[in-house]
């Protein structure tokens, strides 16, 4: 039986609400709190884009507990608009500010889970006070951006940032009916991704005529009133409704760092693999984080929501006087770009370069079904991989929704050390509405086989 304990968690979305409810049942004798700046706890993120578009139709869809109902299930007591301004390791308490009351109470606990999450990168020209400029990282964010859609008159709007995120709201506000300017300091849309990438990006955004501003580092934006009017831009001025900044993200680290934890060269908190910072008693996971990347074996920053939910789990186990480990990770993620979709796994070929990794490379675009098939469309897929083991380094891949089976195949490949080569080997399922006679994967390991 494991000893009464005062577990305090920081942070209410993925991580800390997982870290929470694991935490509770693992020790169920325990008293697991949770405090949470916002209003919401338990939101989802990545599904924020399609919130914006209307193919959610409600923001309340993707707030999945309240904090009466996360008590009732999780039995976790739940502060919501609670903001901690001070964590005191060596004493073991927090002071909490209640935003309602504006109140400062201090809490005691035996162990602290940090789970902040991470903070949107700011622009220095895109004040938060000005009226019709957003960031889209909350439920409050996308609340917000609905209500200045339905003043827009122009219907004209500026993505700042060609990311993951700064794709997915850019086509949303299209679907909305919005003229839309994506704006981007490099030359070319999509810059984490590879250049062959890059190209069918802006193929795409041509397409569906949303407008890429590339090589923006100088643009000038127009203020009126607390309010962006519109851009000037090589000489061009443009009219705009509103502006949503999608420029990244950086670990949410102010307490982290006042409460002087050891942090890594990304900025996010140094943990072992349970959680653990530098103070014992304290654990961190999520996007505050840095992780063990698998393929280089050295310290790295990738905010994803699947990797905040495990650390969840892990760091909640271990507070509660569990034996859990996190293990190294590969960075397996994707988009929706219209009708097409973008998956990367591993590293790319800039990492690799930056890295001053040698590697090899084989690509190829093949049909996603048998070409008679209503539906056949062209896939591109790239491997990169170490030229001297065969092992596999990275792959990306646009098409279909296939993708994503191709992408979880290759992370498995390299989880397993299976040689890039074995690909040419493995038997792919097969049948005309679903895929093709020779899978991409199959055609990829061919052609490594010739490079080996």
């Amino acid at each position: 039986m494991k000893p009464a304990q005062t577990i305090v968690v920081i942070g209410g979305n993925a991580a800390g609400a997982a870290a929470a409810a694991k935490a509770k049942r693992i020790n169920p004798d325990a008293t697991v709190i949770l405090f949470e700046q916002s209003k919401y706890i338990s939101t989802g993120t990545c599904e924020l884009p399609y919130v914006l578009s209307g193919e959610i139709d409600n923001p309340q869809n993707v707030i999945f507990f309240d904090e009466q109902r996360f008590f009732d299930e999780k039995k976790v007591y739940v502060y919501a608009n609670h903001q901690v301004v001070e964590i005191n390791p060596r004493g073991k308490w927090i002071v909490v500010n209640s935003l309602k009351e504006k109140k400062l109470n201090q809490f005691n606990y035996d162990k602290l889970i940090l789970a902040t999450g991470a903070k949107v990168k700011r622009m220095s020209q895109l004040s938060s006070e000005l009226v019709n400029v957003s960031s889209l990282k909350s439920v409050e964010d996308v609340i917000r951006i609905r209500e200045i859609i339905k003043t827009a008159k122009q219907k004209k709007a500026c993505v700042v940032g060609s990311g993951y995120i700064g794709l997915e709201t850019a086509e949303s506000l299209t679907q909305l009916g919005f003229e839309v300017y994506l704006v981007e300091q490099a030359a070319e849309p999509f810059p984490s991704a590879d250049k062959e990438i890059r190209q069918l990006v802006k193929k795409i955004l041509d397409d569906k005529r949303i407008i890429f501003l590339g090589n923006a580092g100088n643009i000038k934006y127009k203020i009126d009133n607390s309010k962006v009017t519109g851009i000037n831009y090589e000489g061009r001025s443009i009219e705009l409704d509103l502006v949503i900044t999608c420029a990244g993200f950086s670990p949410n680290t102010s307490l982290s760092i006042q409460a002087k934890l050891d942090h890594g060269k990304y900025g996010g908190i140094k943990v072992n693999n349970k959680l653990q910072t530098s103070e014992k008693d304290v654990y961190a996971c999520g996007d505050c984080v840095e992780v063990k990347n698998f393929i280089t074996r050295s310290d790295d920053y990738i905010p994803l929501a699947t990797f905040a939910q495990r650390q969840g789990h892990v760091a909640g186990e271990n507070a509660a006087m569990g034996n859990a480990f996190y293990q190294p990770v590969i960075k397996n993620i994707s988009v929706k770009l219209f009708d097409n979709f973008f998956a990367q796994v591993g590293l790319t070929e800039q990492e690799l370069q930056f890295r001053n990794i040698s590697f090899a490379m084989v690509d190829e675009t093949v049909p996603n079904l048998v070409k008679v098939m209503r539906g056949s469309i062209p896939v591109y897929g790239k491997i990169l991989f170490d030229l001297s083991t065969n092992k596999i380094l990275g792959a990306s891949f646009l098409g279909g929704k296939e993708v994503s089976g191709y992408a979880d195949i290759i992370s498995t490949y390299i989880k397993n050390n299976i040689q890039v080569t074995q690909l040419a080997n493995t038997e792919y399922n097969y049948t005309p509405p679903l895929s093709p006679f020779i899978n991409l994967l199959s055609v990829l390991g061919r052609k490594s086989q010739n490079n080996s």
